[in-house]
């Protein structure tokens, strides 16, 4: 720490033995850790023997405090920040802080660890090779199902996560506008005593939750199926209408329209008309 830099620290998300030595080193030697909520931040520094001073930083105070930390890295100090668990600015305040900090031409020093997306997803057994991480969707059901409605036909595994007080309306929601038949994994309280995942069809989620009300407490992530991707090379539609416009328009061109007409990927289309170019039989 020769330089005045700011850390970005993970913390456990819920296991307090879940950090790393380098995030424990790096507490141990700033002079202040900037927190979200400093009494749980009290716990975990009291757990494992760390007295740095602490300072607050949530979404209510994130730009005063953030100039705050500007002030005292202009002081020669060093700060980590902490969010109550994980990884700050994921979903959590912390983003405002670093802007201001890269700004005023200070270094960021990422220090990863735990984050309950990527929990999730080693947990799941989900061979998805893409995924989208969405976060929170919004409180209000109208709103959230505008959403979900963007989301539908993308064919990534969406990743969202959820309140307790939400999570039941939230599914019911997803189920309502992604169809009743894809998978969700429903992973609660990971790293915690009733650490809970679950996979089951979105129609099937409600029942699920309401055999047990212990289930709809927590902290929850949601990794919900991609819209199934459209087989463009086995579908004799597209392949009708592509080479009709392959006779008359050039390649780019005929995939554009043929991907409009018949609503396939592009990318499907496009790949079809390369094999029907090579092999025109």
């Amino acid at each position: 720490m020769e330089r005045p830099s700011l850390y970005v620290v993970a913390t456990p998300i819920g296991n307090l033995a879940d950090i790393t030595l380098r995030a424990l080193d790096v507490l141990k030697r700033v002079d202040v850790i900037a927190a979200e909520d400093t009494r749980l931040a009290s716990r975990l520094l009291k757990h494992h023997g760390i007295t740095t001073r602490l300072m607050a930083v949530h979404e209510h105070n994130e730009r005063g405090a953030a100039q705050k930390i500007v002030q005292l890295l202009a002081q020669g100090k060093s700060i980590a920040l902490i969010s109550d668990a994980g990884t700050p600015a994921i979903s959590d305040p912390g983003a405002l802080a670093v802007a201001a900090v890269r700004q005023a031409g200070y270094p960021v020093v990422p220090v990863p660890g735990a984050n309950a997306a990527l929990c999730a997803l080693s947990a799941a057994g989900l061979a998805a090779p893409h995924f989208l991480f969405y976060g929170f969707l919004p409180a209000q059901a109208a709103a959230r199902k505008r959403e979900l409605a963007a989301l539908k036909a993308l064919p990534y595994l969406l990743v969202f996560y959820e309140a307790p007080h939400r999570v039941v309306a939230s599914v019911a929601d997803i189920a309502a506008v992604l169809g009743d038949t894809r998978t969700v994994t429903i992973a609660r309280e990971l790293t915690k005593l009733f650490e809970t995942i679950h996979s089951c069809a979105l129609g099937e989620a409600a029942a699920w939750f309401a055999q047990d009300a212990n289930q709809v407490k927590g902290e929850f992530v949601l990794l919900v199926d991609g819209a199934p991707a459209a087989d463009a090379a086995d579908d004799g539609a597209v392949q009708r209408v592509l080479a009709a416009l392959m006779r008359e328009l050039p390649l780019k061109q005929a995939v554009k329209l043929a991907a409009d007409i018949t609503d396939a990927r592009k990318n499907d289309v496009y790949e079809l008309a390369l094999r029907m170019k090579k092999n025109p039989d």
